[in-house]
């Protein structure tokens, strides 16, 4: 007889509750297992009330299956804080990378990290580059790879000598003294950063970095340094060079900012023609952005084309015309300069002849050393002329008040034509943020027109990532010709060179470099300062020249921190002869870090020091504006994790930084601001929904011990694996790529489509229906069980705090155990079986067919008639359904509907109400070896069941009573 509502009854399901409250929460919103929506659950696991809870089953709620877990549905605020920090200690975040160093690996990865620079405090650039490179090297130790990454700091340079001295300025300090408020401040920026970095989860062993100012890394650089001195690449020259009055110090292209509003006046001046070549008798006309170089003119050159200019010409000549002519020099009394052909000027502005003074323009001086002209230098470090130009101009800045007076006197002598607002692109010291000039001084360089070929065939076997990219590090090598590598300060590295005292001579050879590099190592760089120079000169360096030690100072530049973190592959990375698998920086670094690690690298060892390249955009705001504190769009990462002051700056907490960064485009300019990360939020918080709706499901199994064999499975739940495992290659090929973007978008359609519209639907009234150690549910719960783990290994290496809080929560391993420790998904080719997707995803093309039917309605509340003539997709729905009529085989779960019956054609006394559809299914097996276009016709009609209090589904004979399976599994409780 069927079970009814008697007291019997009720005092066997009383029992029944008694058990199923044991062991954890129990879940009172699980979904309704029987929706017949095939868009179904969506991202709502747990959202909507149970359907045992309903009025009319109220009495059977206890024999329902509900999901149970402690794992909480939502974290925020002080919690979520609080839970990150206590998963970092209980899942040895600290601990994790030396781990991994230890055990035994194939194969290595490894990612030079390029040093930031310890003069600040930590900012959303930090996070960007830090997170995207802690992304791939947590995939790559997850998949079985020894993880070779050392995070490092740039620690020298002007900046940090600047803000170290803030308003005390260098006056009456030592260089020691300098160093070492340089150093304390350098030191307090790195401490900041590194616990920043640390907070957001950066895998590293966070004792053991690198930095440029400790003496075993500036020794190994001076080996760079002494390998490239004696292969002829560095050597000391007088010549123009990028110099920055504001800092006093010579400056390389990299440390260049062009300002393209920048205003210079501009004028036309005039040469008067004292040797007159044929058919000419007047004055040349020159144009110029910097007047202040007049007085220091050497020559005019022409260009290769005629003379054409805005002004009303009287006539036009070619070079060959004024080749051989002499000017007299308008401000400079007594002083002739010659009329020479030059290819640089061109006529894009001006008239077609620049006067050309060689100590103050690149091109200039390279012409004039092919004329022998005199590179007379009248500015010195400060900006300002000096002595050599005159009573009048002495001491004058060049770019204010000299510039004032060189216009003056022009105007004085009759020489000034015209004068122009001329507002161009200039460069600026990135530091200062004031104007350079150029000027000639004695510096050291690196001849880079000679290794550019060698580092151009060196890139064509790196991968770089954009490929856009490499167009610009060509074009970037190509523009640099040379390379200032001497700095005038004293936070730096001492360039190991000795000067006699008489002859301005440089003494530097491999004995010289090579003990200065041994004392670096020992006491580090402070020893250059400390030491006298009888210890710092071995005499086995003064063989080849004459005089005593006492003969020689020791210099006083230091190295560019361009050569500094250039270096750095010497340092850091472990073999002579190895290279990165990748560098991974900002864009900015493409003339910086890249180039320099390339060009010394090159110069060393004739190969690039990187296997690929990543080159990443900028942080900007949400509106796609430089961040700047004046705009007030600064978005600070501690107030992103923390909270801000203001009420309305909600604490994210670290994963959610971490998912802005990996959803990000990060080959372009990056956005961030609340809609981003309130989006990144609202992502974590879905997943977490659908995470916990597993978890709730696995509770009181074990797969050790509980799991079904694949074989023995549902076709539906082998199918789930077969989709698994097709979502564990697509993962994994996304972060190999370093794609962490499409790495969501693959695990976001996975659980949305595959998972909750699709799988989560279908199966709910098997969970929490049939008997819980049933072969239909274990199997069920199997599948669930892997779909956890591959899920979570897979979102690990973006989400390290929820993936360890959800394992801390799975089933199937010891308590001790962490993920990061226990490898990366596991997918079996088991999982593929010859059938499996044409069985599965015929019926769901037949089931499209039926919901398509019945739009809006119960799917449970129908029974549907399936006729599909005899033949390969009937063999195969057969094997779903191997009776004719059934309301519980897979073919009726799969279809959610009350009742489904399998026949070869449909019957002819159908109800008049019958709703009829037709479809046809490809079946193609074996590589196309098997094709079959086969037709199917359905019938679809109101079912006559009654439903059940218990289950929900239209299933029962009598209302109020229970349908046979669920009569079944009380009696048993009973």
């Amino acid at each position: 007889m069927l079970l009814c509502r008697v007291s019997t009854v009720s005092q066997a399901l009383a029992r029944w509750g008694r058990r199923s409250q044991r062991g954890g929460g129990l879940f009172h919103r699980a979904l309704s297992f029987s929706s017949g929506r095939c868009h179904g659950v969506g991202s709502g696991e747990g959202s909507t009330q149970p359907a045992a809870a309903a009025s009319t089953g109220t009495l059977y709620r206890d024999t329902v299956l509900l999901p149970r877990t402690e794992f909480p549905m939502k974290l925020s605020g002080q919690k979520l804080l609080d839970r990150e920090v206590q998963i970092q200690q209980e899942c040895g975040f600290a601990e994790l990378y030396s781990w991994q160093r230890e055990r035994k690996a194939k194969k290595e990865f490894c990612l030079h990290d390029g040093p930031p620079y310890a003069n600040g405090d930590p900012h959303v650039g930090h996070a960007l580059n830090k997170i995207l490179k802690d992304i791939r090297n947590r995939f790559e130790m997850l998949r079985g790879r020894q993880v070779h990454y050392i995070p490092g700091w740039d620690c020298h340079g002007l900046p940090i000598e600047l803000k170290a001295l803030g308003d005390l300025g260098s006056s009456g300090l030592s260089p020691l003294q300098i160093r070492q408020k340089a150093r304390e401040f350098a030191e307090g920026a790195i401490a900041r950063q590194k616990a920043a970095f640390q907070r957001w989860g950066v895998m590293a062993d966070w004792d053991q970095c690198y930095y440029t100012f400790d003496g075993a890394y500036e020794a190994a650089q001076l080996k760079v340094f002494q390998e490239m001195h004696s292969k002829g690449f560095i050597y000391q020259d007088y010549k123009p060079v990028f110099w920055s009055p504001s800092s006093r110090t010579a400056l390389a292209e990299a440390e260049l900012e062009y300002n393209p509003e920048h205003v210079s006046r501009a004028i036309y001046a005039t040469f008067p023609l004292v040797t007159l070549p044929p058919k000419i008798s007047v004055s040349v006309l020159v144009w110029t952005t910097q007047p202040w170089t007049i007085p220091t003119n050497q020559a005019v050159y022409g260009c290769n084309k005629a003379m054409n200019c805005n002004l009303s010409a009287l006539s036009t000549h070619s070079p060959a015309t004024l080749e051989g002519g002499i000017c007299k020099h308008p401000t400079v009394p007594d002083k002739q300069v010659p009329l020479l052909p030059a290819n640089h000027v061109t006529m894009a502005k001006g008239t077609g002849l620049v006067h050309t003074a060689p100590a103050h323009g690149m091109e200039d001086y390279s012409v004039a050393s092919q004329f022998k002209l005199s590179v007379e230098c009248m500015v010195d470090e400060d900006g300002k002329f000096t002595e050599l130009a005159g009573p009048e101009l002495q001491n004058l800045s060049v770019m204010t008040e000299g510039t004032d007076k060189v216009i003056s006197m022009l105007k004085e002598s009759g020489a000034l034509l015209m004068e122009e607002r001329c507002v161009h692109s200039y460069p600026y010291d990135w530091r200062t943020k004031q104007p350079v000039v150029i000027r000639p001084s004695k510096q050291w360089f690196i001849n880079t027109a000679s290794l550019k070929d060698k580092a151009k065939e060196s890139l064509q076997k790196v991968r770089i990532l954009p490929e856009s990219a490499r167009s610009s590090l060509l074009a970037m090598l190509d523009r640099r010709t040379y390379w200032c590598i001497s700095r005038q300060r004293s936070w730096g590295v001492p360039i190991p060179v000795f000067y006699h005292k008489e002859t301005g001579d440089p003494l530097i050879n491999k004995h010289t470099v090579s003990h200065i590099a041994k004392l670096f190592k020992e006491k580090g760089s402070d020893c250059w300062w400390e030491l006298p120079i009888e210890t710092l000169l071995p005499s086995e360096a003064l063989q080849k020249v004459s005089g005593p030690v006492s003969d020689y100072v020791r210099g006083e530049d230091v190295l560019d921190i361009w050569f500094d973190s250039g270096a750095s592959w010497a340092a850091v990375l472990e073999e002579s002869d190895s290279r990165a698998d990748a560098y991974v920086e900002g864009k900015d670094q493409i003339g910086g870090w890249f180039q320099s690690s390339l060009l010394t690298s090159v110069a060393v060892r004739n190969k690039a020091p990187y296997k690929s390249l990543v080159v990443h955009g900028f942080a900007v705001s949400e509106k796609g504006e430089k961040m700047s504190k004046s705009l007030g769009n600064v978005v600070d990462p501690d107030e992103v994790i923390n909270g801000g002051k203001d009420p309305g700056v909600p604490a994210y907490g670290a994963d959610v930084l971490r998912w802005w960064v990996a959803e990000s485009n990060v080959f372009s300019e990056v956005q961030i601001g609340p809609t981003a990360l309130n989006s990144a939020r609202d992502s974590i918080s879905k997943l977490r929904n659908t995470l916990k709706f597993l978890l709730g499901n696995l509770q009181g199994f074990d797969p050790r011990l509980q799991a079904v064999d694949p074989k023995q499975m549902h076709y539906i739940d082998q199918y789930m694996l077969h989709l698994l495992r097709e979502y564990s290659i697509k993962v994994t090929d996304a972060y190999s790529e370093f794609d962490a973007g499409r790495a969501i978008r693959v695990l976001q359609a996975f659980i949305t489509r595959d998972l909750s519209s699709f799988y989560f639907s279908i199966i709910k009234d098997r969970l929490y229906c049939d008997p819980e150690d049933s072969l239909g549910r274990r199997s069920c719960q199997t599948v669930l069980e892997e779909i956890l783990d591959g899920v979570t290994r897979s979102m690990a290496p973006i989400l390290p705090h929820l993936a360890e809080e959800v394992y801390l929560h799975a089933p199937g391993h010891d308590k001790e155990e962490t993920l990061f420790k226990s490898g990366w998904i596991k997918s079996s080719s088991v999982w593929r079986r010859p059938g499996l997707e044409e069985a599965v995803e015929g019926a769901c093309a037949i089931r499209d067919s039926f919901l398509s039917s019945i739009p809006g309605k119960n799917a449970a509340q129908y029974d549907l008639t399936i006729a599909i003539e005899p033949g390969l997709l009937f063999e195969l729905m057969e094997s779903l359904q191997e009776e004719p009529t059934s309301t519980s085989s897979q073919l009726a779960e799969l279809m959610m509907a009350a009742r489904v019956t399998l026949t070869s054609e449909l019957p002819r006394d159908l109800h008049p109400d019958a709703l009829l559809g037709h479809g046809t299914f490809l079946i193609n097996l074996e590589g196309g070896v098997i094709r079959e276009d086969s037709p199917y016709d359905i019938a679809v009609v109101p079912t006559s069941g009654v439903r059940c209090p218990r289950c929900r589904r239209y299933t029962s004979e009598s209302a109020d009573c229970l349908c046979p399976r669920c009569q079944t599994v009380v009696s048993q409780a009973h």
